[in-house]
């Protein structure tokens, strides 16, 4: 198969509070609002190389309204898209809008909404923010978080093998690892990438029955200091540290997980690994071998549980964990970053 996908090239979520999403987004992240259109504000970091890469739209519950991935060139956005509807999924050509060319919207197997595109308007910065670094889109920013660009979007399905393979049978993402249970067959956690990063999707095993859920969104900063730095202006703005700093076994990031003010889960991390061979066979973690935490010395708080929007009513798994070994299956399947049978 050609490489169909190149990256992923911007978010789009929901909030019941546009505004004060929109203020958080600005103030404590550092990004920068690039255009409103209607009930979506759309904003960029600094280090991104399209117009943005962020679009929050008023909704009832915070949730992902879709992902949007730029393809390779115009032939491999016609492929991808013979490829998606030969799978039997059938979507539509949009017009060219929002600094991007005609685009194809689908909805996945799996209920997520996937936009392909190829045709895309480059950011160009105005002289109060162009860098002396002449392959930098614009300055870098100390405001806020300050991150450099989107890194990628981990989403919750109820068969993560079964997304896996769809997404690398017809897309020709690259799977990169697993998470099983240490104690039952079960796969609670799947890697996907489009390039040589570890991942620029992810997936989470989800019991809820409500499709196209997401667990969480990512941005990226450049090194471990400015990660702690950033932990810092977040604390200080008040904003509560979720889970981290620490570092994932699978993709080797250094990690830290927040709150938008809507709820979402933000994801801040940086390192990981560069991986460039074309036959790679995904590695199989286990919680106990540090899927989640490499040093396996910190619980994960409940709360990591949660995807959006929120199941109507709870579920076998969302509530109550179950005796004996299935403990362990409830705990882990609510978030493949369960810390489990660890010595």
């Amino acid at each position: 198969m050609i490489q169909l996908l190149s990256h992923l090239a911007h978010l789009e979520i929901t909030t019941p509070d546009l505004d004060a999403s929109v203020r958080f987004y600005e103030q404590q992240m550092g990004m920068q609002e690039v255009t409103r259109n209607g009930a979506s504000v759309f904003l960029r970091c600094w280090g991104d190389y399209y117009r943005y890469s962020l679009v929050i739209t008023r909704g009832e519950q915070p949730g992902l309204a879709h992902m949007a991935w730029r393809t390779t060139s115009p032939e491999a956005l016609d492929e991808a898209v013979r490829r998606v509807e030969a799978a039997g999924v059938h979507g539509e050509w949009r017009a060219a809008q929002h600094h991007h060319g005609r685009a194809y919207r689908f909805t996945g197997p799996y209920g997520h909404v996937m936009e392909l595109f190829w045709d895309v308007e480059k950011h160009a910065a105005d002289d109060a923010h162009r860098s002396q670094f002449h392959d930098r889109p614009s300055r870098r920013t100390n405001h806020g978080v300050a991150p450099r660009f989107l890194d990628h979007v981990t989403v919750a399905a109820s068969d993560v093998k079964g997304f896996a393979r769809w997404y690398q049978e017809t897309l020709g993402f690259r799977i990169m690892a697993y998470t099983d249970l240490d104690h039952a067959p079960v796969t609670v956690f799947t890697v996907l990438t489009t390039n040589e990063k570890s991942h620029d999707l992810g997936c989470v095993l989800d019991g809820s029955g409500v499709p196209g859920r997401v667990n969480h969104i990512a941005f990226w900063v450049d090194t471990r200091e400015e990660h702690l730095v950033a932990a810092d202006v977040l604390m200080e703005g008040g904003t509560s540290i979720e889970y981290g700093p620490s570092i994932h076994g699978i993709g080797e990031q250094t990690y830290l997980y927040f709150r938008d003010p809507s709820g979402l889960r933000v994801e801040l991390n940086t390192g990981g690994y560069r991986n460039y061979v074309p036959d790679w066979e995904p590695k199989t973690w286990t919680p106990s071998t540090g899927s989640n935490s490499l040093y396996r010395n910190s619980a994960m708080p409940m709360s990591m549980t949660e995807s959006f929007p929120a199941a109507a009513g709870p579920s076998a798994t969302e509530e109550g964990a179950l005796p004996g070994t299935e403990d362990e299956l409830s705990a882990a399947i609510r978030n493949p970053y369960a810390r489990q049978g660890q010595g």
